[in-house]
């Protein structure tokens, strides 16, 4: 059955997969970006008019998002957008904590009450929230980071258990080391460093992440809700 999916963080990466995949099972699939040219890149991959600028850390950009989708609400919603601006502690700004809860956490609390209505009047629908291994398995220099992904993935469970009596399932996907532009940017040393800790012995990469969120959005998930699910090669084993 094709579904109405929104993909938040569009554009490249993780997200840009997510929707592609969603596109290839026949679904209606509109993504966000926080750029007009990454609307465009969006636009060229899923359609006209299927990419939109979305600024995650403004309730207004949000409320004018949802404006624009009043006749096609999402019956799917992936929450992938997110960033980081990594720091030790002591050197962290106020500014460089608040960017990454604004956008991590807060665009999560905006996006999904006004479509968990429409989801509840229909009693069906489907939220996944990209979260990250970091929220577990913590990292030096990204406090901010790991506890924005940690809220999500507590955000996930409380919202599961608000809307499963309305057929609403709200699961999160915790990646780890996958192939993408950030991680290609690493140098060599680096990126061995990491693989040791993996047992599988290689990076992921964004079909490993996309196929398992197709599968979370579909019927065959219906009984699944309020988890976090690990793709991360073994590296944290939970």
């Amino acid at each position: 059955m094709s579904r109405r999916i929104l993909v938040t963080g569009a554009s490249r990466g993780i997200g840009a997969r997510i929707a592609s995949a969603f596109l290839e099972n026949g679904n209606e699939v509109w993504g966000t970006a926080t750029s007009q040219a990454g609307a465009e890149a969006i636009d060229a991959k899923l359609g006209d008019g299927r990419g939109l600028v979305l600024k995650a850390e403004s309730s207004e950009s949000i409320e004018a998002l949802i404006g624009s989708l009043r006749d096609n609400m999402p019956e799917v919603l992936i929450n992938s957008a997110g960033v980081a601006r990594d720091n030790l502690l002591l050197r962290m700004s106020s500014e460089e904590w608040q960017a990454v809860m604004d956008v991590n956490v807060s665009s999560l609390f905006h996006l999904c009450k006004p479509v968990v209505r429409a989801m509840m009047r229909a009693r069906w629908g489907r939220i996944i929230n990209v979260s990250s291994v970091v929220a577990r398995m913590a990292n030096s220099g990204q406090v901010n980071y790991a506890a924005s992904k940690g809220a999500i993935e507590a955000f996930t469970r409380s919202l599961a258990q608000e809307v499963g009596s309305r057929g609403i399932t709200v699961n999160a996907v915790a990646p780890g080391f996958i192939d993408t532009d950030m991680t290609r940017g690493l140098s060599e040393s680096v990126t061995e460093s990491l693989l040791a800790r993996v047992p599988l012995g290689r990076l992921g990469t964004v079909d490993d992440v996309a196929s398992l969120v197709v599968y979370l959005a579909s019927d065959s998930a219906s009984y699944i809700t309020g988890q976090t699910i690990a793709v991360n090669g073994g590296m944290l084993m939970m």
